[in-house]
């Protein structure tokens, strides 16, 4: 039998499919690429914006037609929010949602017996933590691994806490076990994610995420530990703490905005204003004053007008983030921000994503060009033409000329030139 995956969205979908993509292999199953014929496709699907959903029905129906007769499993957000649309997709065999995600194989066993179509999605109110394990990551250098899941803060334009649940945590001892089976296993660094990271351990007595990075640190061959988001009303004095303490947490932290504008971020029940997120951004700062800091920006909000967009645009540029994910405002249906007044026009908010872009491309080659001349640690991933390529602790692309034989080593690199989005290096201690 032959299975095949795909997944869309986030690094939480990511290590859901991970597992699974394990699960089947121990269970005799042979994985091939998604573009070939398999006797099952399973897509774990988003639906954190309305492309998100068409990019989820298209790669749905794909694989119906690819697979002749095969079993198509369909799980994820979307599928959670819109599993009847979901499940009369012609060709679709079993509809779960976010949760019962690693019952796959049962389900499949019983389609198989039964031939009718299975729909499992169930209500997410006070579910617990679905416990998933890995002990390698296909084709990777760093290991993803999900530490919590769901979310309680309904910020009035997502539509994640409906689709994901209330929040919850992995039990801090699996946790621990699962990183160093990682790390023994060669698995140099761990990227922690979650719906919202920075809550882990709000469900759990007396343990938070801080609680859990300094007991990481002692994890002998685990050498950089790496936080997939976290906000910032999370970044506590606990937490800076144990940031200036820590000599494995990277030198690259992403703390989503989503506005510059005071007056947006109160209609999008963001839990901060403008004074306290550059507080946070200062403290840091002061802790590590060269680490990169990325952020997440959402343009055409309702009520966003060119004032209100240009706070955006001049607090992003006073903060000085090293790069900029946008994007445009999409309405979800089921959530407060659809249903305000004064949306924005799509054609203005093309422009507002352009001029962000075009920002972000500014502030990210003046952070890495800033770098040039000095040494950094980089983690080799892959060797492509003769060059060791990965990521430096920043996130920065580096590549250096060397052989294959150094693939997953970290060592200290000077970095010579940046150019093309990536840095050339050489190594200057192995």
């Amino acid at each position: 039998m032959k299975a095949a995956f795909y997944t869309l969205g986030c690094k939480v979908n990511s290590y859901e499919t991970e597992v699974n993509i394990e699960v089947f292999k121990n269970n005799g199953y042979e994985i091939v690429p998604f573009e070939e014929e398999a006797d099952v496709y399973v897509i774990n699907t988003c639906s954190v914006t309305n492309t998100s959903d068409q990019k989820s029905r298209k790669i749905i129906r794909e694989a119906v037609k690819r697979g002749n007769n095969a079993i198509v499993v369909v799980m994820g957000c979307y599928s959670q929010i819109k599993y009847m649309e979901a499940s009369k997709i012609p060709g679709v065999s079993i509809v779960i949602g976010t949760n019962n995600k690693s019952k796959i194989l049962d389900l499949i066993e019983e389609y198989k017996k039964n031939k009718k179509q299975i729909v499992k999605v169930f209500d997410l109110k006070d579910i617990k933590f679905e416990d998933m394990n890995l002990d390698k990551f296909e084709n990777h250098t760093r290991a993803f691994v999900k530490i919590q899941d769901g979310c309680n803060n309904y910020c009035s334009f997502c539509i994640i806490p409906y689709s994901r649940g209330n929040v919850r945590s992995k039990e801090k001892n699996l946790v621990i076990k699962e990183i160093s089976t990682l790390a023994e296993n060669g698995y140099k660094e761990v990227v922690l994610t979650g719906i919202h990271t920075g809550h882990y351990g709000l469900d759990l007595h007396d343990y938070d995420f801080s609680d859990l990075l300094r007991e990481l640190e002692k994890i002998d061959k685990l050498k950089r530990i790496r936080i997939s988001s976290i906000e910032s009303v999370e970044l506590n004095d606990k937490f800076m703490e144990t940031l200036k303490n820590s000599k494995k947490i990277v030198n690259h932290i992403h703390i989503p905005l989503q506005s510059g504008s005071d007056t947006i971020l109160k209609t999008m029940n963001r839990r901060y204003n403008m004074d306290e997120f550059k507080n946070i951004i200062n403290k840091i700062r002061d802790i590590r004053p060269n680490i990169a800091i990325t952020t997440d920006v959402i343009v055409g909000f309702p009520g966003e007008t060119d004032e209100l967009f240009m706070e955006t645009y001049n607090s992003i540029k006073e903060i000085g983030f090293t790069e900029l994910h946008v994007f445009p405002y999409s309405p979800r249906i089921g959530t407060p921000a659809a249903k305000m007044p004064n949306q924005v026009d799509g054609n203005i908010k093309k422009e507002r994503v352009k001029k962000l872009i075009e920002l972000s491309s500014e502030l990210k080659n003046n952070y890495y060009k800033g770098l040039i001349g000095t040494e950094e640690e980089l983690l080799v991933e892959r060797y492509i033409d003769g060059y060791l390529v990965g990521h430096l602790t920043n996130y920065g692309l580096c590549k250096v000329k060397s052989d294959e034989k150094l693939l997953n080593e970290i060592f200290k690199v000077r970095l010579n030139k940046y150019e093309n989005d990536c840095f050339i290096g050489e190594i200057i201690k192995k």
